[in-house]
């Protein structure tokens, strides 16, 4: 009437009884479950957040979002940076989106950079977008850079060359005996 050996065996689903009992491995399974990986969404986790009462000596570097309300003495690399209002950087900062609220001295680079009201900044800011709400204050240059997250520095723009002034009596001296 009953047998043990079904017992003992998980239930067949109607997927399960498609497939072959002993697929060898191929191609068509990582399809399988490249599929499903594909299919199944990322969660992006939360910033990390360096607390009003942290004071960071060092550099911080990450693929994620910060936002930063203590004190870092260092530089600071991420995706996205929120400086917050109670927040100092004393360093190089370098991300995809620069949000500064609170103060940083030293150089700002972003492809997207705002300022907000309560923003002190001393230093240059390279980016690729700005925006400086009325407020702000601002002490240093402003660059403009297709790729402001590169260290290369830009290409200057289209000046004359001045010729040295070796290369200036030699052309004084020939121009003269001729």
């Amino acid at each position: 009437m009953f047998s043990k050996s079904k017992i003992n065996e998980p239930a067949q689903s109607d997927y399960d009884a498609a497939k072959p009992a002993a697929m060898p491995y191929s191609s068509s399974n990582t399809a399988i479950s490249g599929e499903i990986a594909a299919s199944t969404p990322k969660t992006k986790p939360p910033a990390s957040v360096i607390s009003q009462d942290l004071h960071v000596v060092g550099n911080v570097k990450t693929t994620g979002d910060i936002q930063v309300e203590g004190t870092v003495e260092g530089d600071i690399r991420a995706h996205l940076l929120t400086i917050g209002e109670s927040a100092t950087i004393n360093g190089e900062v370098i991300a995809d989106d620069v949000v500064i609220n609170g103060r940083v001295i030293g150089r700002v680079r972003g492809l997207k950079v705002r300022l907000t009201a309560t923003a002190r900044v001393e230093g240059d800011i390279i980016h690729k977008t700005i925006a400086i709400e009325s407020g702000a204050h601002f002490e240093g240059s402003v660059q403009r850079q297709e790729d402001p997250l590169s260290k290369s520095p830009a290409k200057p723009t289209s000046t004359p060359a001045q010729p040295s002034a070796a290369a200036s009596s030699a052309a004084a001296t020939k121009n003269a005996t001729s």
